[in-house]
């Protein structure tokens, strides 16, 4: 039963830090208090962690199937609501809940704006009890909760501060971690090409350490050994290949690389270009048909799940058959990572094909090579702005019907410039947690930055372990 709004309202504390009542004697019959709130996967999660609620239309690998039409919202969300409605608005501070009648009448998804609004209905003049008819409504006008409640109300005003609530993040620790899956798989030789530097020596140390890889060591003994000494570090027991500097070290290590005495390469203090100029030259024997592309696996507290931006480190203006490549990279790694079919959103500045943004067309026809069978094992969709690509209300708000928005795997950037941003920013100010990654080559190579802490490598280094194992017996 729908309620129609009367004039009669009840209007905000002037001052936003108090929580201000209506005692019984200032509350007539047609008054309403209203809220709106978005569902969001972490008000899900949140109650199944207080309640113990684990049904799969909620949680699980179930959520996304279709048979539940995506992920279900607890109906008890939308009660909550109601009760901070009368514990806080109408009639405020001092009310006593009596009793509540509800019904649900459709489901929340997530994504999902409640409009959530009480009417006073009723009041005893002897009980000071007011009767209120609830109702919440969803972004598109339809009914999902209705029912009634009964309080009792203060008999005086009661003026209170309002509560500053903390900021809460919800982490995932469900799944396996990436180090212990590569922990159990065993470790692989990598070449790590002039490690001279503290930052870059200690995580090779820690990786080896973890159980992760078995390190040979390209660079200049002496300086390895200086460095080594400065730091702290124990080399004893450890590969050493002396080479003369840092060229030489990134051609001896794709020398190995190639010859398969190493399972992968990882960058010490060496710059990008010059590492990867000796990978990508013919004589190497390190490129594949593909284009070779760099991938950052990310898990920010904001986000409900790990997730692939590419291409950050690599290419730097990338043709449409150069994302074509960067595509099946990523969704190759995600395969590797657990996620059978990735959602790919092609990212560009709208969600709507513009031929005067060449990004807006090579994710048309990106999406197009999916539908006809040239990229494969994922859902493709663009071109998606980026909050239309992680955020179900965004899309839902701007009217984009679409499997991948909202619930995006992989991102893929339209250029080296904004990827590269775009990771920094999560990383640095997302609290995000990354590892890099170079794919479309013979070997997986650890690209991380100067920059990047000690576990952002070792993480990268369980990465490599993935790629490099599945690569023994599925060479690329």
């Amino acid at each position: 039963m729908a309620v129609t709004p009367p004039e009669a309202a009840v209007s905000p504390a002037a001052d936003p830090a108090l929580l201000c009542n209506r005692p019984f004697a200032q509350i007539a019959v047609g008054d309403v208090a209203a809220m709106e709130r978005t569902l969001s996967l972490d008000d899900i999660q949140l109650l199944a962690l207080l309640y113990g609620d684990l049904r799969p239309q909620q949680l699980g690998p179930a959520a996304g199937s279709s048979d539940f039409h995506g992920v279900i919202g607890h109906g008890m969300w939308a009660a909550a609501l109601i009760s901070s409605l009368l514990g806080t608005r109408l009639p405020g501070p001092g009310t006593i809940y009596l009793a509540q009648t509800l019904h649900f009448r459709i489901p929340l998804q997530i994504g999902d704006t409640l409009q959530m609004r009480v009417q006073v209905r009723a009041r005893d003049e002897v009980s000071r009890c007011i009767t209120l008819a609830c109702i919440g409504t969803n972004q598109h006008g339809a009914v999902v909760i209705e029912g009634e409640a009964d309080v009792i109300a203060p008999d005086k005003p009661i003026e209170r501060p309002r509560a500053s609530l903390p900021t809460l993040r919800l982490l995932d620790g469900g799944e396996q971690s990436l180090c212990e899956r590569a922990q159990q798989l065993g470790r692989i030789r990598v070449a790590v090409v002039h490690p001279c530097d503290a930052t870059s020596l200690a995580a090779a140390l820690d990786a080896h350490t973890a159980g992760l890889i078995e390190p040979l060591l390209v660079a200049p003994r002496t300086k390895l050994e200086d460095v080594a000494r400065e730091a702290g570090l124990d080399l004893s027991g450890l590969a050493i290949e002396d080479v003369e500097h840092s060229h030489a070290a990134a051609a001896r290590a794709a020398a190995l690389a190639a010859s398969g005495q190493v399972e992968a390469l990882m960058k010490g203090s060496l710059h990008t270009d010059e590492l990867m100029a000796a990978v990508v030259r013919a004589e190497a024997g390190l490129r594949t048909a593909r284009r070779i592309s760099h991938c950052y696996l990310m898990h920010t507290p904001a986000y409900p799940r790990p997730f692939i931006i590419t291409d950050a480190a690599i290419n730097i203006a990338p043709t449409l058959e150069d994302k074509a490549d960067i595509v099946r990279n990523a969704v190759a790694l995600a395969h590797l990572v657990g996620v059978a079919m990735p959602r790919v959103a092609i990212l560009a500045a709208v969600e709507t094909v513009n031929p005067h943004m060449p990004a807006t067309l090579d994710a048309a026809v990106l999406c197009k090579m999916a539908e006809r069978g040239q990229i494969t094992g994922a859902v493709l969709d663009g071109p998606l702005a980026f909050d239309n690509a992680i955020s179900a209300a965004a899309a839902r708000i701007k009217g984009i019907v679409s499997p991948v928005a909202g619930r995006a795997d992989i991102l893929v950037v339209p250029d080296l410039e904004s990827g590269n941003m775009l990771a920094k920013q999560l990383e640095y100010l997302g609290g995000a947690a990354s590892a890099g990654i170079v794919m479309g080559a013979r070997v997986p190579i650890v690209l991380t930055s100067r920059a990047d802490s000690r576990e952002s490598r070792v993480a990268s280094c369980a990465l490599a372990s993935l790629v490099a194992h599945h690569y023994r017996t599925n060479p690329p």
